[in-house]
């Protein structure tokens, strides 16, 4: 799942360098609004690009992992009806 995320993300910020070079390199010679709308759009294109790069999929299981303290850990193992390991 990793590598699919990073893959999208390259492939997404990739596209954003290739807008906005495009854009201020031949684009502007034909329309000057064309190019700035293709850089409004290579403006979206890196939150969106960190947003899916960082999404936790289903099978991410980070809210199991424990925070190291094993009071905190105890007593969110209680809350969560587990069973301690240890026991």
């Amino acid at each position: 799942m990793y590598a699919r995320r990073r893959r999208a993300y390259f492939l997404m910020m990739g596209g954003c360098l290739f807008l906005f070079v495009s854009a201020w390199s031949f684009v502007r010679l034909w329309s000057v609004p064309a190019a700035v709308a293709m850089c409004v759009v290579a403006m979206v294109i890196p939150p969106v690009a960190a947003m899916v790069a960082n999404r936790r999929g289903p099978e991410d299981r980070w809210w199991d992992d424990p925070s190291g303290d094993p009071k905190s850990d105890e007593w969110w193992d209680e809350l969560d009806g587990k069973r301690r390991r240890d026991e």
